[in-house]
């Protein structure tokens, strides 16, 4: 008998955060470049894991350094979030909150990413800056009501929406040592 099972290809995103200089909470994000299912959107560093990965902590680690030159010496891994199906992709992201040391200079991967993005966690727990609407992607047969993030003139939606959804309350509450 077939396995109809769908087989997810495991991925690992990390969710870097650090304190301003006026000890405000702030979020790290990027662009993706323009190509590829996930063109121009916005998402956290990461990717899909390698066989020669040693965990999927590795993976998210390995991916920001490649992606925006994050060195792993500049990361404490705080904890690892719940993970997340995405069907468009045939993906399973594991993230992993990370308390950051940012750089004062991206180095950015330009084939993956298009731009960092430097966020206030505190305006975007703002009622305003959460809302929803009608997407409609090439792929799609039709459109579809998101919820997303108004992030400057970009939406954080999809998969990366819901990883951060889940967790600001937790990073408002003060639940991890950032």
């Amino acid at each position: 008998m077939p396995d109809n099972t769908l087989k997810l290809k495991e991925s690992a995103v990390l969710v870097p955060v650090f304190r301003g200089g006026n000890k405000e909470l702030r979020l790290i994000l990027i662009r993706r470049s323009l190509h590829g299912i996930h063109s121009g959107q916005l998402a956290f560093p990461g990717g899909k894991a390698e066989d020669t990965d040693a965990s999927l902590e590795y993976t998210a680690l390995r991916e920001a350094e490649e992606e925006i030159g994050l060195k792993s010496r500049n990361v404490k891994i705080l904890a690892g979030l719940p993970e997340v199906d995405v069907m468009a992709s045939k993906f399973r992201i594991k993230p992993f909150l990370a308390h950051i040391i940012p750089q004062k200079e991206w180095v950015i991967q330009e084939s993956e990413v298009s731009e960092v993005l430097d966020v206030s966690i505190e305006e975007l727990s703002r009622p305003e800056a959460h809302s929803e609407g009608m997407l409609q992607l090439e792929e799609w047969k039709e459109p579809r009501r998101i919820e997303f993030y108004k992030v400057g003139p970009y939406k954080l939606w999809g998969a990366s929406y819901r990883i951060f959804h889940s967790l600001l309350p937790r990073l408002l509450k003060g639940e991890f040592p950032v």
